[in-house]
């Protein structure tokens, strides 16, 4: 029987990397896995702020690496794994935090349904969800070969509850709820209990896409945002590190027999019915 300890949430000596380690929330899941001990490879678009993010942990006493790529590209994404297997030999960690909205499949004002584009549609499901397959497929590659590693992928409330105007975000953000699922048993299955798959679900937080949906110049709410605080019991947006602790106990032997579950880290926004 193994005794339980808290070294059992360490990342002492594993690999990780994180999609969209340049974001709000990736950029902060990164830190705090590297403050877990995991060495950890920033990957983004923007060369200038993986490099930015990578400074950020290096200066606080981390270990990590800058990996320029686009999750949409599967050149990049490859040429990425095999500099992060030059320098570590091995990933245990992969974070999917890529991802984001685009106003063309977001339905308010004079976009309604009917005169949405659908190549629109399109592109928010590809970035969300084929964001998420690419990376997975290149960078699970190497966990399956070895036997063990942990895939993290970021869903949204946008999955469980039906929230208006983000029509493909929603969509997309539902597929990966699919996809963690399907591929926690496709692995476990195939290649053994070494390999899981989980996803976080945030609430509500605040970032570049949606401030101005959520508050006003002056730092009030906006009425949608104001409806989301009085439908969040902890009346309170959450903070980016609100979600380290829930990222390091999937990524740690912690939760060793957890797989293909979706955690939502929300203020119990999708505990409560509004009543």
């Amino acid at each position: 029987m193994t005794v339980f300890t808290l070294e059992q949430f360490s990342l002492a000596g594993k690999v990780a990397v994180v999609t969209g380690g340049t974001g709000v929330l990736g950029g902060a899941i990164a830190r705090g896995f590297a403050a877990a001990g995991a060495r950890v490879a920033i990957l983004g678009r923007r060369a200038q702020k993986a490099e930015e993010t990578t400074r950020r942990i290096l200066d606080a006493g981390g270990e990590a690496m800058p990996l320029p790529a686009d999750v949409l590209d599967v050149g990049s994404l490859l040429a990425a794994r095999q500099q992060l297997l030059e320098r570590y030999g091995r990933v245990d960690i992969l974070l999917n935090a890529a991802g984001g909205n685009m106003p063309g499949a977001t339905i308010v004002g004079d976009l309604t349904f009917f005169n949405m584009q659908p190549a629109d549609f399109e592109r928010v499901v590809q970035l969300n969800l084929t964001g998420t397959l690419l990376p997975t497929q290149i960078f699970g590659e190497p966990m399956a070969a070895q036997g063990s590693g942990v895939i993290i992928n970021v869903s949204s409330m946008a999955a469980q509850r039906t929230l208006t105007r983000v029509l493909g975000y929603g969509a997309a953000k539902a597929a990966i709820d699919n996809f963690t699922r399907w591929l926690a048993v496709e692995l476990a299955l195939k290649y053994g209990e070494g390999l899981r798959v989980n996803a976080i679900a945030p609430g509500f937080f605040i970032g570049e896409q949606n401030r101005s949906l959520l508050l006003n110049p002056d730092g009030s709410n906006t009425p949608r945002g104001q409806a989301i605080l009085d439908h969040t019991p902890m009346r309170r947006y959450g903070e980016p590190e609100d979600l380290i602790g829930t990222a390091i106990w999937l990524a740690s032997d912690a939760s060793r027999f957890v797989t293909g579950v979706v955690v939502p880290v929300d203020g119990g926004f999708s505990a409560f019915s509004g009543i």
